[in-house]
Order: structure tokens, then C-alpha cells, then sequence
């Protein structure tokens, strides 16, 4: 589902995010991303859906090599949930901004209508539906637009930092929802705990590489391999 070989990515202040990173993820597989700030990940998230494209290296996604000619076709497949909900909520609606992706994409209008009114009864916004985005709490903004992108069914679910502003009954539900998810998913985050409980892999990033990639419990339960990388157990584990 997803092939990088050799990304490099440079900003344009000389900050160099991505230094010859590969990573191959298969379809269907479940994939935690973490390290500590400034190791990269955010800029490899964004290599993803072809919001950066590569300065060097190939990311290929399915069959689709990221260029400016396949972004649009590859937006399509990946959905990418962002770290800050804000970004990506700014219709008048919230009802609007779940539908804006199978509006946009054309897809078909009865069933996205159906999957839109699913996915906020399921996270108990359908009452709200009719609200600005900006009257919701951060957990239920977090949920509207996790909503937005489920309702386009994409083959490859990328979460950066999902569990942010969720109170622990929310975060349990996210956990359910996304262990029920069949789809290939990426997800991005410092909670450990989480990744723990959604992630059958684990790839460490430090200084723009993948430093260690290996089965979850095996690679988050190995203190020395995480505080060298500057995490630190998830909190399950500590004090055991």
C-alpha cells in the first residue's frame, strides 16, 4: 500500500526533515509511527497524500507513483486526518464539512448521505450536525473530522496525533472504532498507550530515518531502544 524508497525532504530555511528515509507498508496492515519532536513525522505524513512530493526519492502509493499529475487521483485513496482538527474543518456546517470530500470527489450522493448521517450518530454528533464547526469542543471537532474522512472509504486512514483533546471515554471509543477499521492505517502520535492498542507495527523515526521497525509490543516495551531515541515507555509500563 504504501513504498518510499530514499525521501529526502529540505525546507526552505536548510532544515532537513527527511534524510533517504524507505518504509514499505502492506495493505491491510496497521502501522505506528513515533518519535520524538522534530524526527520527521509530520513531513512524512505529508508526503502521503502528495501535499509535499518528493525532492528526492519515490513514494509510491498502491501503484501510483506521487507526482503533480496522480495527487488528485491519490488524495482520493488516502485520507489523511490531521493533527489539528481546525485545519480541516471550515464549512458553515458540520454536516457540510463531512460531506465536502463525496461532494467534491462525485461520489455517489444517496449512499454518502447515508454513510455522513452513520458516522455522526455514531460519534454523537448527529444532533449537532446543523452547527459551525467552530461551536464544537476540540474532542467533538476531533470526531467531525475523522467523520470527514471515513465517509470517503479511503484504502490508506492516516491519523497524526488522533488522540489529542479526548477525554478517556473517547479515546476508548476511538481505540474500538479504529481496531474495527479493515482498511490499511498510518497513525502518527506521542500517546504510546494508543499506539500500543491499534498497532500490530511500529517504525521509530530520529533525524528523518526509520532508527528501529518491529512488532508494537516488542519495540515499545524495550526501554533502552526508546529512551535512546528520546521517548519513554508507554505508560502501561512504567514502574513494571
Amino acid at each position: 500500500m504504501i513504498d518510499i524508497e530514499q525521501l529526502t525532504f529540505t525546507y526552505p530555511d536548510g532544515t532537513k526533515a527527511l534524510d533517504g528515509l524507505s518504509l514499505r507498508v502492506e495493505k491491510g496492515e496497521s502501522l505506528g509511527i513515533v518519535g520524538s519532536n522534530g524526527a520527521g513525522k509530520s513531513t512524512l505524513v505529508s508526503h502521503l497524500n502528495g501535499w509535499h512530493l518528493p525532492q528526492s526519492g519515490s513514494v509510491r502509493i498502491g501503484k501510483l507513483k506521487t507526482d503533480k499529475k496522480t495527487a488528485e487521483q491519490i488524495r482520493k485513496m488516502v485520507g489523511l486526518v490531521f493533527q489539528k482538527p481546525d485545519d480541516q474543518l471550515f464549512m458553515a456546517r458540520v454536516y457540510d464539512d463531512v460531506m465536502f470530500g463525496p461532494s467534491n470527489l462525485g461520489m455517489e450522493e444517496a449512499a454518502s448521505h447515508a454513510e455522513a448521517e452513520r458516522l455522526l450518530r455514531l460519534f454523537g454528533l448527529w444532533e449537532l450536525r446543523d452547527k459551525p464547526p467552530a461551536h464544537l469542543s476540540q474532542g467533538q471537532k476531533r470526531f467531525a473530522a475523522l467523520a470527514a474522512v471515513l465517509v470517503m472509504q479511503p484504502e490508506l486512514l492516516v491519523m497524526d496525533e488522533p488522540t489529542s483533546d479526548l477525554d478517556p471515554r473517547n479515546r476508548r471509543m476511538l481505540i474500538g472504532l479504529v481496531n474495527n477499521l479493515t482498511t490499511t492505517k498510518l497513525t502518527v502520535s506521542h500517546d504510546l498507550d494508543f499506539i500500543w492498542e491499534t498497532c500490530e507495527r511500529v517504525c521509530i523515526m530520529n533525524k528523518g530515518k526509520i532508527a528501529a521497525d518491529g512488532p508494537a509490543k516488542e519495540i515499545l516495551s524495550n526501554r533502552e531502544l526508546l529512551e535512546a531515541n528520546g521517548l519513554e515507555l508507554p505508560l502501561r509500563l512504567q514502574g513494571s
